[in-house]
């Protein structure tokens, strides 16, 4: 028999009902890529969890698209009604991290084991974070994207909090109409949507797209 494939929004669902049924709102560590993906993240997950949305990304092409960026996620946090509190929090910029993570692996395809690195990369400081400030659970709004494998990325952030002893939120925030959703957001509070996902070869490949 093959591996029974797991359903991470019925996980996380299964997880928000015990905390209704509790009366419980824990604390939550999210970290976030940009505006768009977690316009609808954090409206959904605010309703149940206090979150500290923590922006680290040091994959970001460069210091002003990184800025812009961070700006832009810390004016939806303070523009969007939300049950429970969002606090916004920035990790440090430091593009060396990535490329170091990265090397040899600058002409892998979107998606590929470069990508795989980089997301161990921000979910691991994340985990770490989490552990350090005794959150209750720590995640991401990665999977919201239709073009990031939910499985990798789940598996990734229950490695990561193996690692650091703080529990994962399982997630796959594109059900559910999720994607679909921030799309209506991000017009809403007209945000501002990159077209890559944020590095120097992302960019490359989406610019090789376009020609």
């Amino acid at each position: 028999m093959g591996e029974v494939k797991r359903n991470y929004q019925r996980e996380l669902d299964t997880i928000i009902a015990g905390l209704k049924e509790r009366g419980e709102v824990p604390r939550l560590f999210l970290h976030s890529c940009c505006a768009p993906c977690s316009s609808y993240v954090l409206e959904y997950l605010a309703n149940y969890f206090s979150i500290t949305d923590f922006f680290y990304n040091p994959n970001i092409t460069d210091e002003k698209e990184y800025r812009k960026r961070s700006e832009e996620l810390r004016n939806l946090i303070s523009r969007q009604p939300h049950l429970h509190p969002v606090e916004f929090v920035e990790g440090r910029y430091d593009p060396k991290e990535f490329y170091e993570a990265a090397r040899g692996l600058e002409d892998c395809r979107e998606g590929g084991e470069r990508c795989m690195k980089c997301f161990r990369l921000r979910l691991f400081e994340s985990a770490k974070h989490a552990a350090e400030g005794h959150y209750d659970f720590f995640t991401t709004t990665l999977t919201i994207s239709p073009l990031k494998n939910a499985r990798e990325l789940n598996e990734i952030g229950e490695e990561a909090a193996a690692e650091y002893g703080v529990r994962f939120l399982p997630s796959d925030f594109k059900k559910k109409g999720g994607y679909q959703r921030s799309i209506e957001l991000s017009r809403e509070y007209d945000l501002y949507r990159q077209n890559y996902c944020g590095c120097v070869f992302s960019r490359r490949d989406r610019e090789n797209t376009e020609k």
